[in-house]
């Protein structure tokens, strides 16, 4: 086994249906890769495209990254990752993320409020249904089993699943930005999902990862362009940070932007922010700094990022999540793997 392995990261849906994505799921399970993610926002569900590459792949492991904890109950998510589990042999892997304030209120019509301990108390119900000891109570705020508040019939009693999970310790991973919910991930779940991590920055995650158990995942999204010219390979990875530092939230509120300035980069944070809400997007690309993209991504000439490979593998991620065309998969599996 290699010491970092690779993933298909296939995110979430356009305005259409990629029909390209089972055909790259293959290609990646031929060229070893280890896992293959499915995403949502407010369009396609995770689960649904998850199971259809599951069907037609054998190996290769299936995780959501991320199911949006807002999307559906934890007893509803339990009942989907054990289905899929079953289905696939054990490929399973159930990514959790709480997304945010514009999407958790404004898609799906539920408060923001808490979202640490909403995650904790989800994350123990699917663990209370997976391990199917005895019939599930909980009588955490936020998601009360049986249900006893306004509106019950008063009928309702804890109930064990009819199912018997494949694995009563299938993975769950976590995506969480924020310094308690990376703190409350290591303590909680298998796996972390991050979002813009540096391995050159470890230090920004060291104490709140130290409660992790042997064995915890760090599987990383990022960037793999290959292109000699260096400003053009991270011209793309610019763009997402332009857009989403500068738009994703609000102007109070945005955890990208708080992300950046974490780790090191709050003033050229605050520069895009405003850039990009003048409806300047262009400048407000230009104002990411190269050495940020940079430090995210894998980007230039072959050479350059088999060096930077080496600070990667001396990291605690254990893998890698591209996207891409099946040349690239191809690629990336010659550089890594």
């Amino acid at each position: 086994m290699p010491d970092l392995s690779l993933g298909l990261q296939l995110g979430y849906w356009g305005a259409l249906y990629p029909a390209n994505h089972v055909a790259l799921a293959q290609e990646a399970e031929r060229l070893g890769f280890d896992s293959v993610w499915t995403a949502e926002s407010w369009g396609n569900d995770c689960f649904t495209p998850l199971a259809w590459i599951g069907a037609q792949t054998s190996s290769i492991r299936l995780g959501t990254s991320v199911a949006q904890l807002s999307a559906r109950t934890p007893a509803s998510c339990a009942m989907a990752a054990l289905s899929i589990d079953h289905m696939s042999g054990g490929r399973m892997i159930l990514g959790l993320g709480v997304s945010g304030p514009p999407v958790v209120e404004g898609w799906y019509g539920q408060p923001y409020a808490m979202p640490v301990s909403r995650t904790r108390e989800y994350v123990s119900v699917i663990r209370k249904i997976l391990a199917r000891r005895e019939p599930v109570r909980n009588d955490g705020p936020h998601y009360p089993l049986p249900y006893t508040g306004e509106g019950s019939w008063g009928l309702g009693k804890p109930l064990k699943s009819i199912t018997h999970p494949l694995r009563t310790d299938l993975p769950i991973f976590l995506g969480a930005e924020g310094p308690r919910n990376v703190a409350q991930t290591a303590e909680i779940a298998d796996g972390w999902l991050p979002l813009y991590y540096s391995p050159y920055r470890q230090q920004v995650y060291t104490d709140q990862l130290s409660a992790a158990k042997p064995g915890f995942e760090i599987p990383a999204t990022l960037s793999l362009i290959i292109n000699d010219d260096l400003e053009q390979a991270l011209y793309p990875v610019k763009a997402m940070l332009g857009f989403y530092i500068g738009g994703m939230g609000s102007r109070k509120r945005n955890f990208h932007k708080d992300l950046m300035a974490r780790m090191g980069f709050a003033d050229e944070a605050e520069q895009i922010q405003e850039l990009f809400l003048a409806g300047q997007r262009d400048e407000a690309i230009a104002a990411v700094p190269t050495q940020f993209a940079d430090e995210i991504s894998l980007c230039g000439p072959r050479e350059r990022i088999r060096e930077k490979l080496v600070d990667w593998r001396n990291s605690p991620v254990t893998s890698l999540l591209i996207h891409g065309d099946v040349n690239l998969l191809r690629e990336a599996a010659e550089l890594v793997l």
